[in-house]
Parts: structure tokens; sequence; C-alpha cells
């Protein structure tokens, strides 16, 4: 899947982000390297206990509604954003411009994000597991049936995303299994997470979220596994990073984000204190770290602007 490159003017997307010249480019005190070389600065979306847009210095320039489990900040500004019983998408004066509500057969949300012909993808976990794609008035235009494998709804799927090809990836926990599914819920492809090289069924790598990288790599958080591991086109595992890479600071990992200088992001869902976000290079060097309060808990984000410029094109988490 290549980039797509949003339609609005760099300059202009630069001013959303960067929240119209409210992060200062000064270096963020959460966010050095651990050997004190040179200072990486992120602005970031949080998502989880807190809803926060974080700045480059580590000031909170936008906060709503806690509790979320995935969004996105839109090329327009606007924040779209999930809860377990409710999607919306807000103004930055959080006004609700669309809003979804979880249907009364299911009996939670899990996943939203914005499609790239415009209507929205959300997640409904229960006794009809499903992926809905939802219109800018609310309402559901398309369904796809899902295959978890499991009647468990918290367990049964988390970040689906849309491919470039019109399918879905999902990831479905406790099936060990990261599923390609067409519009119309034929399974195509399976990715398996309990691979002998990752440590089997009782390393409990379970997949929370599944990017498909630019090369046709797939990048997956395996939560409970506290590792992120890259699968080639046959499901191959091809680079990982564990908690031995990182001193023990993966603690339930759940969001990733793979960004444009090829570094990982993962947050840790389970870090209720201390280091909740970690940065790790190729080489699996930790570079960023964040402990910002309102990053505790961190059920996925979005990583914004590294070093005052915007994270280019379609946002790999």
């Amino acid at each position: 899947m290549k980039r797509i490159s949003y339609s609005l003017p760099r300059l202009l997307l630069s001013a959303f982000l960067l929240g119209a010249g409210a992060v200062p480019r000064v270096a963020a005190a959460d966010a050095t390297q651990p050997d004190k070389g040179t200072v990486i600065r992120h602005s970031y979306l949080v998502l989880g206990a807190k809803t926060s847009i974080i700045g480059e210095d580590g000031v909170v320039t936008w906060e709503h509604r806690g509790g979320t489990r995935d969004g996105f900040v839109l090329p327009s500004g606007n924040v779209l954003l999930a809860w377990s019983d409710r999607v919306e998408e807000v103004t930055r004066d959080k006004r609700v411009v669309m809003s979804y509500g979880l249907d009364r057969s299911n009996r939670e949300i899990g996943t939203v994000q914005r499609l790239y012909d415009g209507n929205t993808l959300v997640t409904e976990l229960g006794a009809v597991p499903r992926l809905l794609r939802v219109d800018g008035s609310g309402r559901v235009v398309a369904t796809t049936p899902l295959q978890p494998e499991t009647e468990n709804a918290h367990m049964q799927t988390r970040m689906a995303r849309e491919l470039r090809n019109g399918n879905f990836l999902v990831p479905h926990l406790l099936a060990f299994a990261v599923k390609e599914y067409t519009p119309e819920g034929r399974v195509t492809a399976v990715l398996r997470t309990d691979l002998e090289e990752l440590g089997g069924r009782a390393a409990e790598n379970w997949p929370f979220t599944a990017i498909r990288l630019d090369d046709g790599h797939t990048l997956v958080s395996l939560t409970h596994g506290n590792k992120v591991a890259e699968f080639d086109g046959a499901g191959r595992v091809v680079w990982k990073v564990t908690n031995a890479d990182v001193g023990g600071l993966f603690k339930d990992p759940c969001g990733t984000q793979r960004l444009a200088n090829g570094n990982t992001v993962v947050g840790s869902h389970g870090a209720t204190e201390g280091v909740s976000m970690v940065e790790v290079t190729r080489e699996r060097k930790v570079v960023w770290t964040s402990s910002h309060p309102h990053a505790a808990g961190v059920h996925h984000f979005q990583i914004l602007t590294t070093d005052g410029r915007p994270e280019p094109g379609t946002p790999l988490r």
C-alpha cells in the first residue's frame, strides 16, 4: 500500500497538526534519547484514559472526554474518535459533526478510521461481530461480517484498517490471527502470530494493531506477548522488537505506528505510570520515550509531528 498524500496543501496541513503555532519548537522533557544524544521531539494524539493532543514541548494543546479506544486527527483538523459505545468526529472546539452509536445487537466498538471514499470504518464486537461503513450522517451504508473464532466480545478484534485494494486487515486476538477480508466478508489471507519463533501460543502473542506497510509487509503489535513483529507477504517474521530489547518497557503494547523515518513507536496500555510510549530504530535502539501523565495507559496514539514537521501521508498506525 502506497502512502496517499492528503489533498490539503502541505502548509495548511502543517498548521492544523501543529495547532496553528501552538506547539513551540523546543525540546520536550519526556522526549530525550536514553544516551543523551540528539533530542527527538514529537507532538501526538493519545487515546485511552486521557484523550489529548500533546505538543512537542510537552504541553497539552487539546483535551476531550477520556476512555477512547481509537482515533485520528483528520486533515481538516477535526478529530475522529471511538469510545466503547460511540464514534464521533469533533471539531477542535468539540462540536460534534458526525456520530454513530453502538447497535444494540452488539457490546463494544473497537475501531474507527476515515476511509479513502470519505466514509468511516467502525468495528463492532459482540453477537454480530462486523465491520461497518458509516456515512457523514452516521448511517450504515455497508457491512462486512467477521470471523473472530470466539464469543468473547472484548477479545474478538481491535484495530481494523482499510487496505488500498479495498480489503480490510483485521487482528483477531484469541484466534492468534490477522485476517484480510474482502468487503463481502471473504477471508483472502491469514497471518499467524502463534509461530514457534515468537514463543508459540504460550507467549500469548495476541494481535492488536496490524499495519500494512508500503513494501507489503505487515507490522503487528502483540499485546500480552510484549513484542512487535513485522511479517513478510508469506507470513514469515522478518523483524521484531521484544521486551529484552527495550529493557522491559513494553507493558501490554497495543498501539503501534511506523514513522516516515522507518522508526517504530509502541504504546503500552499496561503502563499506568512511567514510560508508556517507546520509539525504536530498525536496530532496536530506543531513541524517544514518553512518560507524559496524559499518555499513561495509552490504548492507541497518532504521532503528528517530528521535530516540527508533520508526519507525511496516511498514518501507518
